[in-house]
């Protein structure tokens, strides 16, 4: 990773989530790459944007080599399809041994195969599940989970 504040950080996916993380990442001054195969979708990102947008299949090595990801510090896997975002990451982890990669994954039982291939993740069904617990519960937060 760079020894800056500086981040290069490609997104895949620019549907809610990824408009919402390339467009603050953006904003922060961190270098951003969308990647879609809809190229109507980048129709969403901000007019404040100032990142690159590559159109194409993330899944195929030449689209992610022309977003540059031998150069990235982080991959975020933020499709709509948990398959797509794990194959991504692993690409990402184990070809061009970018250090930090993460997926969305809306399955919560694949969050311990995601760890232990060393993809950190985010589960928008356990994250909202655990709030409505905690609410149940009578608590005004989820209680943390153990990896």
């Amino acid at each position: 990773m760079r020894t800056d504040k500086s981040l290069f950080v490609i997104v895949v996916g620019c549907g809610r989530l990824g408009v919402y993380l390339a467009d603050r990442l953006s904003h922060e001054g961190h270098s951003v790459v969308v990647v879609d195969s809809d190229h109507a979708a980048f129709a969403n990102l901000s007019t404040e944007y100032s990142g690159f947008k590559v159109e194409g299949d993330a899944t195929e090595l030449g689209v992610l080599k022309q977003a540059k990801i031998s150069e990235a510090d982080i991959v975020v896997g933020a499709t709509h399809n948990d398959n797509v975002n794990l194959m991504i990451a692993q690409i990402a982890r184990k070809i061009f041994n970018v250090p930090k990669v993460m997926a969305r994954i809306f399955e919560p039982q694949r969050e311990e195969l995601c760890h232990t291939l060393g993809i950190a993740t985010i589960c928008p069904t356990t994250l909202a599940g655990d709030g409505i617990l905690a609410s149940v519960r009578g608590s005004s937060a989820p209680a943390p989970r153990e990896s």
